[in-house]
């Protein structure tokens, strides 16, 4: 589902854990452990620069965002536009602009590593893969962990990686070995019938692709959605994931595949500062959490953009 209208409001439900059904399709999955309900801020895409009037943007949207009633917020990846192409002077400025900006929010933040987020990694740049910077430990540097869990009110979140860094300094959709295994482990450490919402920037599942016409040239990457999703879904199959939530292709999305909803939560800079990417306006997402499933809402903010470029 793509909502198209300005001020977009979704109800995303589906995040049952279904026990104990047999529908076709859905996998039978533990009872729902109790937990108590909470909100929070799924907040995506800021792409902070100094251009397109992004940082009023940005500003305008944090302070809404702090005036809604939540436990905390979730950034879910690219922060700033864009430190994959520029050298040391530019990618410090804005992340420097970012912080200042979300100092806005007064909310706790836990950030999601997106592919803009990695320092230097495009030949470009002029950046060597020595520099201290380099790739994912400009985010790491900064934010901290790139990938990782906590729990908050009897509910367990995940927040991934999704960025691979390729070897002809590219970047891809990718959960990589190592992450899957922490992942594996980390489930099967959870309580039976835990609630559990999981983070991703580049979508594990989406539909995106069939929205538009096809480029002219394929891409050389796989870079709209995570190549390998096949192996990370799976292991939802036997947990009670109620809501996986994603970024990166600034839509608004809701698909449910095996009893989860994987939704994608739009973009506070919409399309790239110029507008509306395919219907999906400059917004973010406030979460309800409560009996075992996520009810979302796409708030929007009221920017303007002095380049409009609709999609």
């Amino acid at each position: 589902m793509i909502e198209i209208k300005r001020r977009a409001f979704l109800s995303l439900t589906g995040g049952l854990a279904l026990a104990g059904t047999a529908r076709a399709g859905v996998p039978n999955r533990p009872p729902m452990r109790a937990h108590e309900p909470f909100t929070f801020l799924f907040i995506t895409d800021t792409h902070l620069q100094p251009e397109l009037n992004a940082r009023a943007g940005c500003h305008a949207a944090f302070v809404k965002a702090r005036g809604i009633p939540a436990d905390f917020a979730i950034q879910g990846g690219d922060h700033v536009f864009d430190a994959l192409g520029v050298g040391a002077p530019r990618a410090t400025m804005l992340l420097d602009l970012y912080k200042r900006t979300a100092d806005d929010l007064t909310l706790p933040v836990h950030h999601t590593i997106g592919n803009h987020d990695c320092f230097g990694v495009y030949t470009k740049s002029g950046v060597e893969p020595s520099d201290p910077m380099y790739g994912k430990k400009y985010f790491e540097d900064n934010f901290g962990r790139l990938y990782y869990a906590f729990d908050h009110k009897g509910v367990h979140v995940v927040v991934l990686d999704s960025i691979g860094i390729t070897a002809d300094r590219m970047y891809e959709g990718r959960i990589d070995a190592p992450q899957i295994a922490w992942l594996a482990n980390d489930l099967a450490a959870q309580p039976a019938g835990t609630p559990i919402i999981v983070v991703t920037h580049i979508p594990l599942v989406t539909a995106v692709e069939d929205y538009a016409a096809p480029p002219a040239t394929p891409p050389k990457h796989h870079a709209l959605s995570v190549i390998n999703a096949y192996e990370v879904i799976s292991l939802f199959d036997r947990y009670n994931v109620i809501g996986v939530f994603q970024g990166h292709t600034h839509i608004l999305e809701h698909i449910v595949w095996h009893g989860v909803p994987y939704i994608t939560g739009g973009a506070v800079s919409g399309n790239w500062w110029h507008g509306t990417r395919y219907g999906t306006p400059e917004g973010f997402m406030v979460v309800d959490v409560a009996d075992g499933a996520v009810t979302a809402r796409y708030e929007t903010y009221g920017f303007r953009t002095i380049d409009p470029q609709n999609t």
